[in-house]
């Protein structure tokens, strides 16, 4: 029996119709397929600009941290922060600054009812003001409940007494007792460099008050 052309015309538009809707049905399918993969643990569930905090003992400041930015991330089994802007660590001695720790990225990893480990990375600069020690590496972690800082990687380190580099350091958190654990290509000076002084704290030379002009137009 032939079709009439109002039949054939009603045939095509279900046709175009069920292809159109195939098509949106394809195009959603494949969206929801893109989103799914998407790895949650890559993307920071918080981040902050101009970080500032402090820590201290009895009513005495005795470290400081500064960062341009913090992203947190978390995991199943961890969660961390990322500092990929710069990271500055200061710890005190009584008032003074005693220890300065630069990078340009740190990252603190806290590894759920297991461990907690720091990490900074890049141009790492260690600096103890009140012995005048500096120290150069690209890794440095901090154990903070062991109190001390440490590094497998290439480390120069220079003071009053002398110039050391090589492989691997070990010290106090504070960088008091640093210890290059194979040094290569090392001097030390003959006598203690005297004329050192403490950059961070030092607020100028201390005169005798009896020696001080106060109205030197008087003369």
């Amino acid at each position: 029996m032939a079709k009439s052309d109002g039949q054939r015309a009603i045939i095509r538009a279900a046709a175009v119709f069920l292809a159109a809707a195939a098509f949106v049905f394809h195009s959603c399918s494949t969206g929801t397929e893109v989103a799914d993969q998407v790895d949650m643990s890559s993307v920071p569930r918080q981040t902050g600009d101009s970080i500032f905090a402090t820590q201290s003992l009895n009513g005495e400041t005795t470290l400081r941290m500064e960062a341009a930015r913090m992203e947190k991330y978390e995991t199943d089994t961890s969660s961390y922060e990322l500092f990929p802007a710069g990271f500055d660590v200061y710890t005190y001695k009584g008032s003074d600054i005693e220890t300065h720790i630069h990078a340009k990225v740190a990252k603190h990893t806290d590894v759920k009812g297991k461990e907690e480990k720091w990490e900074v990375f890049g141009d790492v600069v260690i600096t103890n003001f009140i012995n005048g020690q500096r120290m150069e590496t690209d890794t440095l972690y901090w154990d903070r409940f062991g109190h001390r800082i440490f590094t497998h990687c290439f480390v120069k380190m220079s003071s009053p007494q002398g110039y050391m580099q090589g492989y691997g350091m070990e010290s106090d958190e504070m960088a008091r007792n640093a210890q290059i654990l194979r040094p290569f290509d090392s001097f030390s000076r003959l006598a203690e460099d005297s004329t050192y002084v403490d950059t961070a704290n030092f607020v100028g030379p201390i005169l005798d008050p009896s020696k001080i002009e106060t109205n030197p137009k008087a003369k």
